[in-house]
């Protein structure tokens, strides 16, 4: 395996604490649709574009139209939230600066939109610290398929086997090994013993303390 040399970064739960916020945009969709958020219902939108998880949630198949007016109704709940802005995971910041000054080329690849992308990391002062982000309106396909780690080491000009993935979920554990990465996984979501199991080599809780290289 060649020496790593480009990190990329999932967004929700690795480099923004944005979890809460998704999880209850979607408790208000549900509300609003007279249904129960089932047990775990938070594990099936992990990584997962909105328009993927609404089938999921409701346990049964509906049109793509529909499928669209439903995220779209989730995605509104969640800007409203989102308002007040999100912090970012703790040590992230110092850890992306000290990734720059060893000039490690640096990505994005993220399932959400690129104006939700832009508006959680700005305020944060990341949004100009990747050479690349990728973003839903970039692929095709959402996490578990390859294709969003696969874009974002293309944009950096770096093979997949040299590039090293921070996840939180397990779908895009999946992806990034899917594409030939390695990753460490970020337990802000999932547990520890899901990621490893998923296919990280290892899990942090935050990024406090760490260190490059690993």
């Amino acid at each position: 395996m060649p020496r790593t040399h480009a990190v990329i970064f999932d967004m929700d739960g690795v480099l923004v604490d944005s979890g809460a916020h998704h999880r209850e945009a979607w408790i208000r969709l549900l509300t609003e649709l007279g249904v129960a958020p089932p047990p775990g219902f938070w594990r099936h939108t992990i990584g997962r574009p909105s328009v993927e998880a609404v089938p999921l949630l409701l346990g049964a198949a509906i049109g793509p139209a529909e499928a669209r007016r439903l995220a779209n109704r989730k995605h509104a709940h969640y800007e409203t939230l989102a308002a007040a802005g999100l912090p970012a995971v703790p040590g992230v910041i110092a850890f992306v600066d000290t990734l720059r000054a060893r000039a490690v080329p640096l990505a994005v690849a993220t399932s959400a939109r690129r104006s939700d992308t832009v508006e959680l990391l700005r305020p944060l002062g990341l949004l100009d610290r990747f050479e690349a982000i990728v973003t839903a309106e970039d692929v095709t396909r959402g996490k578990p398929d390859p294709e969003v780690y696969l874009l974002a080491a293309g944009r950096l000009g770096a093979p997949p086997d040299a590039c090293l993935v921070f996840e939180d979920a397990v779908v895009g554990v999946l992806a990034a090994r899917g594409a030939g990465m390695r990753v460490v996984g970020v337990s802000t979501t999932y547990g520890p013993d899901d990621l490893v199991g998923a296919g990280a080599e290892s899990a942090i809780a935050t990024f406090e303390g760490l260190s490059w290289p690993l």
